[in-house]
């Protein structure tokens, strides 16, 4: 079995290590799809198209797996339904809405902040321990977010001129740090591929009435060659590719250690507005990203005692 796991000459925790580096640039890629879809493709119609492809081709990859393991995936389906509605439909057909008034640089910072609720979450809802300097990282980071939201104008909070993107993606926001913690939460026999793929049926369930509802709607752009490549574009980088390697390193390497690795999230989403979407860098990112990166750092780092107490374990 653990040869299954080689590439390149790495064992699974060498892999996951690697992995950590490259999972927030295959992420970047959606914001570039994001941004590129209004008026091409609906939110929801892309977000099941995406889920779609990305579904066959797991399903397909792990199909011994999934009929091996059919009886106790089938008895959670319910889960399957509500990480698929957290993942594909909220994380997924919200952040094409949200793309359609803001920025792909206020959607990297934002989203940023979701190490810091997964923190807070397993704190209050796994009962795992929580220091002060946690709690301090947690009201930094946060702080950071409501300074991108609110443009840096704290002092003229009424004439700021807000944008309902931002709200979409800070939804989304918080509901990946739902999908995470649900899926320590719920632990699966399923390896990451299978059960990858076994979200991606959940999620294309819970789409489908809202990519009909679209489909349905006059002022739906008709299908075209552009829509099919952001489909296959998302479906294959940031879908497969980013999700697989995210569940691969939870599995391999813990949960809080992969939420550490959000923190280049903002670097390279960033990097790719600029340079591919042609956006401004403005103060408040600025500024944001300095209380949001520090914030992360400190909120995601596990107080001495569970490192003791995980070590003792580990003896």
């Amino acid at each position: 079995m653990n040869s299954h796991f080689k590439f390149m000459g790495m064992d699974r925790q060498r892999m996951a290590l690697t992995l950590l580096w490259i999972t927030p640039a295959l992420w970047s890629v959606n914001y570039i799809v994001a941004r590129t879809a209004p008026g091409v493709v609906e939110p929801h119609m892309l977000a099941w198209g995406r889920w779609a492809l990305a579904g066959l081709i797991l399903g397909f990859v792990a199909r011994r797996e999934l009929w091996r393991e059919r009886r106790s995936t089938l008895q959670e389906t319910w889960r399957y339904l509500v990480l698929g509605a957290l993942g594909m439909l909220v994380c997924g057909a919200w952040v094409y809405q949200g793309a359609q008034t803001t920025t792909a640089m206020n959607i990297a910072l934002i989203y940023a902040a979701s190490p810091v609720l997964i923190t807070l979450g397993a704190v209050l809802w796994l009962g795992e321990r929580f220091s002060w300097r946690q709690g301090l990282g947690v009201v930094v980071a946060l702080s950071g977010v409501f300074h991108v939201v609110v443009k840096g104008q704290w002092g003229a909070l009424g004439q700021v001129n807000w944008v309902a993107g931002d709200g979409w993606i800070v939804l989304a926001m918080v509901a990946w740090a739902a999908f995470a913690l649900l899926q320590k939460k719920w632990p699966s026999p399923l390896g990451a591929t299978a059960r990858l793929a076994a979200i991606c049926a959940g999620g294309v369930l819970v789409l489908t009435p809202f990519a009909i509802w679209e489909l349905q709607l006059d002022s739906t752009p008709a299908w075209g060659v552009q829509a099919t490549l952001l489909v296959v574009l998302a479906g294959l980088v940031p879908g497969i590719g980013a999700y697989w390697a995210y569940g691969f390193c939870q599995k391999a390497l813990g949960a809080s250690r992969v939420a550490a690795s959000l923190y280049l999230g903002p670097l390279y989403g960033g990097l790719t507005a600029w340079a591919v979407l042609g956006e401004s860098l403005g103060w408040h990112h600025v500024m944001g990203a300095a209380l949001i990166l520090p914030g992360i750092y400190l909120a995601s780092r596990p107080t001495p005692a569970l490192d003791q107490k995980s070590a003792a374990k580990g003896a």
